[in-house]
Formats: structure tokens, C-alpha cells, sequence
């Protein structure tokens, strides 16, 4: 399926997003973006650097509005209370707080989140992501890996209906990539997840779309980027393929 809007049906889905133009002065990074992501699908956004990952989900996220488009979170304004309530939201690069200890940001931010049962998800958490022994020790001390481990925790603690992920295992060793991909295989989340890595799309996801330049330029499932195309064809050469061709 290609990148035309015509006859998108806008209803009934988790993340929606219509016409969407970003830009940050002179440079424009969307460019007419429009999504429609079904609750419980899983999809990858895929795109080279500056194409416009990293801003969709920050509007997605409620963290910078659109110059012009519609977006919805089930219905909601990402800014709203009630999709922020169901919005799990993993930044590249993320920085918890760097004052507090490992288990109190995850008391803090459950809090906020109103998390049920917050005590019992900070144990599950911190033991999933073999945080237990760092969990007094302050952020600002950990290791970039394992301050990204505390930034994921922070991400999912309340169990968020839609998980929007920005490079979600970056400096994570593989062991740990290992646990997180089950563990989030098993979640029944809406995910959108932005990488470059296809073989982080593979794993986590069943659908993709390409983006390239704030635009998008492919839709569809990740077996579809295949049809046509030889057996022992990379992946990789194919999503280029499709980058390059759209310039």
C-alpha cells in the first residue's frame, strides 16, 4: 500500500493523525503526515535521520503541537489528561530525573501515572530490568545503559494502553534486549515504535511505515516489503530502496 490518503478511514482507531505540518523555522519536518494505527496493532516507524521520527511521536505524545492537521488519541487531544493517561512514551536519549534514586522515580512518576497496585509493578520492573541492585542508587550515577532500562520502567509503569518508543533499545545489552522483547510481545499495547534498525522492527512489530523527508512513502506490513522482491534480497537494500525513491 502506498503513502495516498485517498479513502483512509479515520474511525474507530487508537492513533490518528491527518494532514500533519511541523516545521522548526525555514526547515519543514512533516510535510502532510497522515497515520491511522489500530488498537492492538504493533507498527514500526521507519525513516533515515531528520525524517520526521522522532518529532511525530513528540506531537503524538502531546509534547509539541502541530503547526496544522488534526491528531487524536482515541478520540482525545494528545494534550488532554485522558490521552495522557493512555499514552506510554519512550524518548531517544531519555533522561530521567538525575537527582532521584532509581526506585524514586519510579514511585514518582507511578504516582502521577495513578498506577494501581504501584508497590507490586516498581518489584516486577526493577527485577525484569535487573535494576534491583541499583534501585537506591541515584540516576545521575548509573550507566547510560542502565539509566535507559530506568527510562523504559518509566515508560510502561502503568501499563499504558498505546506505547509510543523512540529507539527503544538503545545501549541495552543483548541479554536485556532479549527480556524486553518478550515481555513487550506479551503486552497486548498498541505500539508505535521508531527505529532504523529493521531487525528491531522485525522482532517488535508486524507492520511498518516508511517516512523520508516528513513525508510517507509506504505503508504496510512488513512481509508486503518483500513481495516481488528475490529471497536473499536485505531488507535493509529494500527500505533503502524505497527512502531513496522518494526524494
Amino acid at each position: 500500500m502506498s503513502g495516498n490518503e485517498a479513502g483512509l478511514n479515520f474511525s474507530n482507531a487508537c492513533i490518528t493523525a491527518k494532514e500533519v505540518w511541523k516545521k522548526y523555522g525555514p526547515n519543514e519536518a512533516l510535510k502532510g503526515l497522515s497515520l491511522n494505527i489500530q488498537c492492538g496493532d504493533r507498527v514500526a516507524l521507519i525513516g533515515p535521520n531528520g525524517a520526521g521520527k522522532s518529532t511525530t511521536l513528540k506531537i503524538l505524545a502531546g509534547l509539541l503541537k502541530q503547526d496544522s492537521g488534526e491528531v487524536l488519541i482515541r478520540g482525545h487531544e494528545p494534550n488532554t489528561l485522558e490521552a495522557k493517561k493512555m499514552i506510554g512514551y519512550l524518548p531517544e536519549d531519555a533522561s530521567p530525573y538525575l537527582t532521584l534514586s532509581v526506585r524514586e522515580n519510579l514511585e514518582y512518576i507511578g504516582a502521577i501515572r495513578e498506577t494501581t497496585n504501584l508497590a507490586e509493578r516498581i518489584d516486577m520492573l526493577l527485577d525484569l530490568l535487573e535494576l534491583r541492585d541499583y534501585e537506591k542508587s541515584r540516576t545521575s550515577r548509573l550507566s547510560r545503559g542502565n539509566r535507559q532500562k530506568l527510562a523504559l520502567a518509566l515508560a510502561i509503569i502503568h501499563e499504558p494502553e498505546i506505547i509510543l518508543m523512540d529507539e527503544p533499545l538503545n545501549y541495552l545489552d543483548i541479554p536485556t534486549q532479549e527480556r524486553v522483547i518478550s515481555f513487550l510481545m506479551k503486552s497486548r499495547a498498541t505500539f508505535l515504535v521508531s527505529t532504523h534498525i529493521m531487525s528491531i522492527a522485525e522482532r517488535l512489530t508486524s507492520k511498518c511505515i516508511i517516512i523520508s523527508a516528513g513525508l510517507k512513502v509506504w505503508e504496510g506490513t512488513i512481509p508486503d516489503l518483500r513481495k516481488g522482491e528475490p529471497v536473499d534480497t536485505p531488507i535493509e537494500s529494500i527500505v533503502a530502496r524505497l527512502m531513496t525513491n522518494a526524494v
